[in-house]
């Protein structure tokens, strides 16, 4: 509880700061626009040529806006491991850290806080609701519980995307190549899991579960077929994906001996 205290007063603190600056509406645009002119090519594409087999354009949105939603979230609550490599470790600020009498995950996760970084989600979860409605798809108890676990498994998942790249930075001093696909694996769920290959729907399922939490739920949701069970799947996985990270993230703060410039 002390924590939790404590990482609220911080991005208290980063949001007062935020906010004394003039232009941070600017932001919030700025981020809406990005977000809304992504799937734009989505969007010209069905128009253009129309479903894809069962694949509809809401179908599609639906599957993508889950998934960067939940991405919008674990960004904006815990900005600092994101930036973490680069802000934090190589400048030798971690240090800085370790020598004050709290949680090191709590100082890291709310070292950064940006207003901006919650148009992604607002217009994420606008966008689900715009899918729900057009595909019939009711907002009862059952479905709130889906949308909720969905949500909240896939923003510990890229939680944990976060927590290990952060970790391997402790042994590397930066952020490897291969994390700039994690980080982007949001786009894959643009492509129908009845079209994607074997190859890329195993990686996407068992190594890294982005369509766990945003392909299952949505076939539950909307009743394409798949069991109730994959579309609970979502926060118990994203739960176990954050808890694996988080030990590599503890291995690498016990194997950190400073660094910077």
């Amino acid at each position: 509880m002390k924590e939790l205290i404590f990482y609220r007063r911080l991005i208290r603190i980063n949001l007062l700061s935020a906010l004394e600056y003039k232009g941070w509406w600017m932001m919030v645009l700025q981020v809406l626009l990005t977000v809304a002119a992504d799937p734009v090519g989505t969007v010209l594409l069905f128009s253009r040529f129309g479903s894809i087999g069962v694949w509809s354009m809401e179908r599609i949105l639906l599957v993508y806006s889950l998934s960067v939603t939940s991405y919008g979230l674990a960004e904006g609550f815990l900005r600092g491991f994101d930036y973490f490599p680069w802000h934090i470790l190589r400048t030798g600020n971690f240090d800085r850290l370790m020598l004050r009498p709290r949680s090191l995950f709590t100082q890291v996760a709310a070292h950064f806080f940006h207003i901006h970084r919650f148009a992604r989600p607002a217009a994420g979860l606008a966008v689900i609701f715009w899918c729900l409605a057009r595909q019939s798809a009711a907002l009862g108890p059952r479905n709130v519980l889906l949308l909720v676990s969905a949500l909240a498994g896939g923003a510990l998942i890229y939680t944990g995307i976060f927590l290990l790249s952060s970790g391997i930075a402790f042994y590397s001093i930066r952020v490897l190549d291969f994390f700039n696909l994690t980080f982007a694996g949001h786009q894959v769920s643009r492509i129908p899991v009845d079209h994607m290959p074997r190859l890329l729907r195993g990686m996407f399922t068992f190594l890294l579960p982005m369509l766990v939490v945003s392909y299952y739920p949505a076939s539950v949701l909307c009743g394409w077929g798949e069991a109730l069970w994959k579309g609970l799947l979502a926060l118990p996985v994203g739960a176990l994906f954050f808890g694996l990270s988080l030990l590599v993230w503890r291995g690498g703060v016990r194997h950190y001996q400073s660094t910077g410039s």
